[in-house]
């Protein structure tokens, strides 16, 4: 077991919203999310009601004392646990059954400075910002943030490309003609420019890697993605992960020399890519339906995460179900020019 001195929990509630809190390795997760002010289910407090089950999907712990009733093997065996008695050995990802509004928290709220504004083609652009307090910034890699939009009342979600540990932090933004945040960033942002944001939210985030993953990614569905693979960057796994990005022009490609950096780093990492343009340069065209099949997916021991616009997700979704692979685990997320974000996931 680590010698640290307190280890990072996240606590992914039902609305999406996910807060973080320090555990120390001495003390239950309850007992450090109760100092932090932030009140998960409980009742017994003792392992014997069940009422805090939750399901651990990241990191390894000591479950503690508890009995059947409240929490059975084979539930034990499937990752649930009881906060009231675990206690931490690694950073934990918790899926709390309650909404944030039930455990009298909300999502946090941020200041930062726009460090940067890139137009990589007159379909995207991407923006860098300094958070005024980085530390106080923890987000799981796949999760969003709803961004105001300068002089206006409106806000639009975006999910961080940049990984958790890096310092500046960065979106991938798919300009719309007549949208809010397109308006702004091809006509008005300036560096320096103020920016207010609250998160991070979603349950599109990457879980413990332990079996062959799967990433595909439409569009600006590839932001995600990116902050997934600079956290295996920084923490290798030790299973094969490859990724599939489509788009529809040759103008909509980014960041390819950034997918073969990766690449280089990140020991069994592979990707392709597809352009749906007949008329498109590059090898393969057409969907990235036509790039999946059963062994792409290893007979179904893989876990899949896909984003990218709603038709994108339906159509791959299709596909997947006609070839009679089910995924180990499968998490995806739709996204809309609208402000108006919808996740899901299956198991």
């Amino acid at each position: 077991m680590s010698t640290r001195m307190s280890f990072q929990v996240a606590l992914n509630f039902e609305d999406g919203i996910t807060r973080f809190v320090e555990c120390r390795p001495d003390e239950t997760v309850a007992e450090a999310s109760y100092k932090a002010r932030i009140n998960i289910p409980l009742d017994c407090r003792d392992g014997a009601c069940g009422t805090c089950k939750s399901l651990c999907e990241s990191g390894s712990y000591d479950g503690g004392d508890y009995i059947d009733e409240a929490l059975s093997e084979d539930e034990a065996a499937s990752g649930y646990c009881l906060p009231c008695q675990m206690t931490p050995q690694s950073d934990l990802v918790l899926r709390i059954p309650s909404s944030s509004a039930a455990a009298k928290t909300g999502a946090a709220a941020h200041s930062a400075t726009v460090a940067a504004v890139k137009r990589h083609s007159p379909t995207t652009v991407e923006f860098a910002l300094d958070v005024d307090d980085r530390d106080a910034l923890d987000f799981l890699p796949g999760q969003y943030v709803n961004i105001a939009v300068p002089g206006t009342d409106q806000s639009r979600s975006y999910s961080f490309s940049s990984g958790p540990a890096q310092r500046q932090i960065s979106f991938l933004v798919r300009t719309v003609d007549g949208g809010a945040m397109s308006g702004y960033l091809t006509e008005r942002a300036r560096v320096g420019d103020r920016l207010e944001f609250t998160g991070p939210m979603g349950s599109f985030y990457l879980r413990a890697v332990t079996r062959p993953a799967v990433l595909l990614g439409g569009g600006t569905g590839l932001a995600p993605l990116l902050s997934m693979l600079e956290s295996m960057a920084q923490k290798p796994p030790a299973h094969p992960v490859h990724l599939l990005y489509g788009v529809t022009t040759d103008l909509d490609l980014v960041h390819l020399d950034t997918l073969e950096d990766y690449a280089e780093v990140i020991p069994g990492f592979t990707f392709d890519h597809c352009v749906a343009d007949p008329d498109s340069t590059a090898r393969n065209k057409g969907f990235v339906t036509g790039l999946i099949d059963s062994s792409t997916l290893h007979d179904g021991d893989v876990d899949v995460y896909l984003c990218g616009p709603p038709a994108m997700v339906e159509g791959v979704r299709s596909h997947i179900a006609s070839l009679g692979v089910t995924p180990a685990s499968f998490h995806y997320e739709k996204f809309t020019p609208a402000a108006v974000r919808q996740t899901a996931e299956a198991a």
